[in-house]
């Protein structure tokens, strides 16, 4: 007895899945993509900034009522002499401006508890002046060319004051001056990141443009209304 198997036809093979334009789940991960990176440098941006826009932050409030806080300046008065040999190492110089002999710089700063560097003093004929402010300080020394008589004066004016020169820039030097320029990078790259987030996150957040009009609304209105 014959058994046969009945024919079947194989059913055609399917083209695979492809996505249209109009198909949402690239789009999901071209989202789910943007919100991850935009999400690692909004963090990573914060972590820098966290401490120096703290600083910032707090000695703006210092600045602006910097006539009601009052400082307790402290100024120290020494006097030296400086050594013979030293002395005649000044040279024949008699006027300009130019850094102090390393030899003299650096008994000065032993003696005298300071940091002369490099920076350049004023030459006169009869005396050498050199001016030394600092965030929060000012200092100044002068030595007599005659008898090497040096007289060194600082006037501090306390870590308020320091703060707030740190927050201006105002005799730091050029390494804290790169620093307020990589802290100002990393800033813009914080709120930069931040609006992108906003502008992702604003559908399901209807209160997001009001508030960052608000933002700008105000500062607007006051400098056009309010300073002259």
């Amino acid at each position: 007895m014959l058994y046969t198997v009945p024919f079947r036809a194989e059913s055609p093979a399917l083209p695979p899945p492809s996505f249209s334009s109009s198909d949402p789940v690239p789009a999901q991960q071209r989202r789910g993509f943007w919100l991850r990176t935009l999400h690692q440098w909004h963090w990573i941006s914060s972590a820098v900034c966290l401490v120096g826009m703290l600083l910032f932050a707090v000695t703006g409030i210092t600045l602006n009522h910097a006539a009601k806080i009052e400082g307790d300046p402290q100024v120290a008065n020494q006097a030296a002499t400086l050594p013979a040999p030293l002395l005649q190492a000044l040279g024949t110089r008699e006027e300009g401006n130019a850094p102090l002999p390393g030899a003299v710089a650096e008994w000065l700063d032993d003696t005298l508890g300071t940091s002369i560097g490099t920076r350049d003093a004023e030459w006169s004929q009869d005396e050498i002046y050199l001016s030394m402010p600092g965030p929060g300080a000012d200092a100044w020394l002068s030595i007599q060319r005659g008898d090497g008589a040096v007289e060194y004066e600082r006037t501090a004016r306390g870590w308020i004051s320091y703060l707030n020169d740190l927050h201006k820039g105002r005799n730091a030097g050029p390494a804290w001056g790169w620093f307020i320029d990589v802290f100002a990078i990393a800033c813009v790259v914080f709120t930069v990141t931040g609006l992108f987030l906003l502008q992702m996150h604003a559908r399901q957040r209807r209160m997001t443009w009001p508030y960052v009009g608000l933002g700008l609304l105000v500062p607007v209105l006051l400098a056009l209304l309010f300073i002259h």
